[in-house]
């Protein structure tokens, strides 16, 4: 036997030891004719830290079912607190919220902020032992979260954000499917890699049951979460995102987050301007992302949250006189840009003043999500620079570049494309004839974000070591 024949020889005996030792093990145990091995293919290669084991797959199931149950019990805190602070009993948030008098908004806010502060300082100071970041834990640690510090943060934040502060929803479930996944993990006696795979697949899981988002919740798990878009991410990733979203259809509706969104056009306008905006979103994005990075590095530590938080709070209910759609979350904000409902002074005005504002009720010590904050954000800077333009080259209509401002916003702001695309897509249920437009704002806007400074939403976010506790 020649040299070369004995080198391939013990290439295919090397592949077919490596197809031997998968974890499970194929049902087929003879390989083809070829002898080549069946995990030649990059994106099914197994990841040996996480085997994906009949207990792993249990702890998946076991994950979308609680996932969805805790989307569900959140958001019902979220809407009791809505309730409480403004009326709300059904429709639009934003709407309840202009209804309601100025005093009793501002109400709402010394409210949360008393809560916030109370809460989080207690929880800070008597749990400081507990990990309760899920970016931090997946990205620099083990995975492991602490599933009492993460249930009282994920309480409060809920009751905040229903109270009118300026933060997003989505963090508490992500967070108490992460939470979930950690302490099913445990009890099952799953490997390191296999509970960190797992909290990535419960955060995206938490992300999709309460926007009803199945396919945008497994890409966050793939793409922001894990990094990952091999098929033992992706499998896993998908499955606790759909059981997660039929679970929590108990109690949240089944549509879309944004209904009535029209069904719009491609056009060579919107096309062109795509490409324009692409650049414009990116710069900001550049910007919004550091205001973010900033005001968490120095963001009210301590007793320091007594004072901090009430001022920011008082600040938001100042600037919400003139503009109350800041209020909340901002999901009535991008609602009404998707529908092209407002002028280009207002447009304005809310893009420039929502990542502030945003960005101080953080800074105060809050804890709260940014997607939709940041996709409001995109919403109403999109539908304001397409309304400009259209008085250059009219022929599509705001709504059109709102959802094309939105994908690109965040998925610049993220650093995940996919994310960004699919979720406004899914959201508003349309979009599907502005694809092309859509992946070119995406793709200049996070191209640029990537070339000047590289930061996202979240790993802005990451605190030094000796203040990961705080």
């Amino acid at each position: 036997m020649g040299l070369g024949q004995r080198v391939r020889s013990r290439v295919a005996g090397a592949r077919r030891e490596s197809e031997r030792q998968r974890v499970p093990a194929p049902l087929l145990k003879r390989r083809l004719p070829s002898g080549r091995g069946a995990m030649e293919q990059p994106n099914v290669t197994s990841d040996p830290d996480a085997p994906q084991t009949a207990r792993f797959w249990v702890a998946v199931v076991a994950t979308g079912v609680i996932t969805g149950l805790f989307g569900d019990f959140l958001m019902w805190v979220l809407y009791w607190a809505e309730r409480v602070g403004f009326g709300y009993v059904g429709g639009s948030v934003q709407a309840a919220v202009m209804a309601t008098g100025e005093a009793r908004r501002a109400g709402a806010l010394a409210a949360a902020a008393v809560i916030g502060s109370v809460a989080w300082y207690l929880i800070r100071r008597f749990l400081a032992h507990e990990h309760a970041e899920i970016d931090e834990v997946l990205w620099t640690g083990a995975g492991t979260l602490g599933f009492r510090r993460s249930l009282l943060t994920s309480l409060t934040s809920e009751v905040v954000v229903g109270l009118g502060a300026s933060i997003g929803r989505e963090a508490a479930p992500k967070l108490m499917g992460g939470a979930s996944a950690s302490v099913l993990g445990g009890w099952l006696g799953l490997t390191p890699g296999q509970v960190r795979l797992l909290v990535a697949c419960g955060g995206g899981a938490g992300l999709a049951c309460v926007y009803n988002v199945p396919l945008g919740g497994a890409l966050f798990t793939a793409e922001v979460l894990y990094g990952s878009y091999a098929l033992p991410v992706a499998l896993p990733a998908l499955a606790t995102s759909f059981i997660a979203t039929t679970v929590a259809w108990a109690y949240l509706p089944s549509r879309a987050t944004y209904v009535n969104v029209p069904l719009y056009h491609f056009s060579a306008t919107i096309m062109v301007w795509s490409l324009v905006a692409g650049v414009v979103i990116g710069l900001l994005a550049v910007l919004y992302v550091r205001l973010i990075g900033v005001t968490a590095h120095y963001r009210s530590r301590g007793a320091h949250i007594f004072w901090t938080m009430p001022l920011a709070f008082l600040g938001l209910a100042g600037i919400g006189t003139w503009y109350p759609q800041l209020f909340g979350n901002g999901k009535g904000m991008a609602h009404d840009a998707f529908l092209g409902v407002g002028s280009v002074g207002l447009f304005f005005a809310l893009a420039m003043l929502k990542p502030l504002v945003t960005a101080a009720v953080l800074g105060s010590g809050a804890s709260g999500g940014l997607f939709t904050p940041f996709l409001s954000t995109g919403a109403v800077l999109g539908a304001f620079l397409g309304a400009v333009w259209s008085h250059l080259w009219p022929g599509a209509p705001v709504g059109a570049f709102a959802l094309v401002g939105a994908a690109a916003m965040i998925g610049a702001s993220m650093q995940a494309p996919f994310v960004g695309l699919v979720l406004v897509m899914e959201l508003s249920h349309g979009g599907y004839d502005l694809v092309v437009p859509m992946v070119a704002a995406t793709v200049i806007a996070t191209l640029l974000v990537r070339w000047i400074d590289g930061y996202s939403i979240y790993s802005a976010r990451l605190p030094y070591a000796e203040r990961v506790h705080d």
